[in-house]
Parts: structure tokens; C-alpha cells; sequence
């Protein structure tokens, strides 16, 4: 049975942690749009991809809290450690080469060796990764249908498949995040997959002229 927490009550963050940590998934606010996160495990993973319909060949990111959390689990690159010092916190996600040494599963970056991650600014997603470490995280909708902008659009399409919904009203931004390829070649030219929340222009701007717009 689905539960309701509002964002702001005393034991919101600690029900959420209790939900992520038997292996459910829930759906939380960040400040671009609603996402469904879980613990980045296969189990919880594929929970959470089978309740977006989403083909398992498109990766799932991560939330962090910090960029020491990235460092951990990714290999930084110059232009990669520019735009999080431009724009994170902020709508910015980032994909990386996943270091060697991680234990995440390969079903995060659908099945290739990097990983999406982005440091939102939200306090409720950032306190949940403090305490838990990385958060597999997607937006708040089934695939094709659009990002959830309040805790009733959450509602009202995954009640049946997510265990607790935290509502913090209407999100601010309301577009997802950018997303910029910093992995491989895509180091030395990185790469807009997507133009969200961050306009294209402002991230070839924060590069800087020794990198090349694409």
C-alpha cells in the first residue's frame, strides 16, 4: 500500500530512508522535476526501471551529495569537474566513465561502463544520499508519459508501484536536467545528449573556448 509523507514532517526523511533501504522504490522531489529512486542494487534497480516501462539499454543515474560520493564510483575529468563547479548543485546531470573498481550494477548505465550523475539542488534527495550513499534515479513517470511536476501527477500514474511518495508540492524548475557526455573521447569534447534544464549555451560557456561545442 502506497504511503503519503509530506516533505516538510519530522520523520519524512526517516520513513524514506527505512522505504529505500528494504529495497523499495519510492518517489521524492528534486527541484527540476518528481523521481523515482531506489538503492543503486540489480533487485531495486529493475524495480524501479520495470516501473517506468523503460527499455533496459537506457541508463538509470545517480543522485549524490557531493562530488567526493562521484569520485568514488567515477573517473572526473577537467571538463566534467568545470560544469559541476558551474552547476551543481542545479539540473545538471553529468555522465562519466565508471571507475574499475565499482560494484554497481552495469543495468545503470544500460549495460555500458558509465554511469549519469547529477548533485540536485534539493535538500531532500541530498540528505537521503549523505545517509545512504548514491541514489539510482529516474524522473517520476512512465516512459513516453511527461515528467511528474507535483506529488498528484506521481500519484495519479505509479500508485500501484511505488511504496511512498514524499510531497513537497509543485517542483520549481518543472524541465528535467541537461545531460552532458564527459565520458571517453566525449572528455576532451564533451557532448549535449539532452537540453534540459541548462541551456546548451550556458554549458559551452562554462568550458570554456578550449572546448569544442557538440
Amino acid at each position: 500500500m502506497m504511503e503519503i509523507v509530506l516533505a516538510n514532517e519530522p520523520d519524512a526523511v526517516e520513513r524514506a530512508v527505512g522505504a529505500l533501504g528494504r529495497g523499495e522504490v519510492i518517489a521524492i522531489p528534486t527541484e527540476t522535476v518528481y523521481g523515482l529512486v531506489a538503492l543503486p542494487r540489480s533487485q531495486s534497480v529493475e524495480r524501479l526501471i520495470q516501473a517506468k516501462q523503460r527499455s533496459t539499454e537506457k541508463g538509470i543515474q545517480l543522485l549524490v551529495d557531493s562530488l567526493e560520493q562521484v569520485r568514488l564510483v567515477c573517473t572526473v575529468p577537467p571538463a566534467a569537474r568545470k560544469l559541476a563547479d558551474a552547476f551543481w548543485p542545479g539540473g545538471l546531470t553529468i555522465v562519466l566513465d565508471r571507475r574499475a573498481d565499482s560494484d554497481l550494477p552495469l543495468l545503470l548505465g544500460g549495460g555500458r561502463a558509465t554511469l549519469g550523475v547529477r548533485l540536485p539542488d534539493h535538500d531532500l534527495p541530498r540528505d537521503l544520499a549523505r545517509i545512504l550513499g548514491p541514489l539510482a534515479a529516474s524522473s517520476a513517470n512512465v516512459t513516453g508519459l511527461p515528467p511528474a511536476t507535483t506529488a498528484e501527477m506521481v500519484i495519479g500514474s505509479l500508485a500501484d508501484v511505488v511504496s511512498l511518495v514524499v510531497d513537497d508540492g509543485p517542483v520549481r524548475g518543472g524541465v528535467s536536467s541537461t545531460v552532458v557526455d564527459c565520458s571517453g573521447s566525449a572528455a576532451e569534447a564533451p557532448v549535449v545528449l539532452r537540453e534540459g534544464a541548462i541551456a546548451r549555451s550556458e554549458i559551452f560557456a562554462a568550458l570554456g573556448q578550449e572546448y569544442t561545442s557538440r
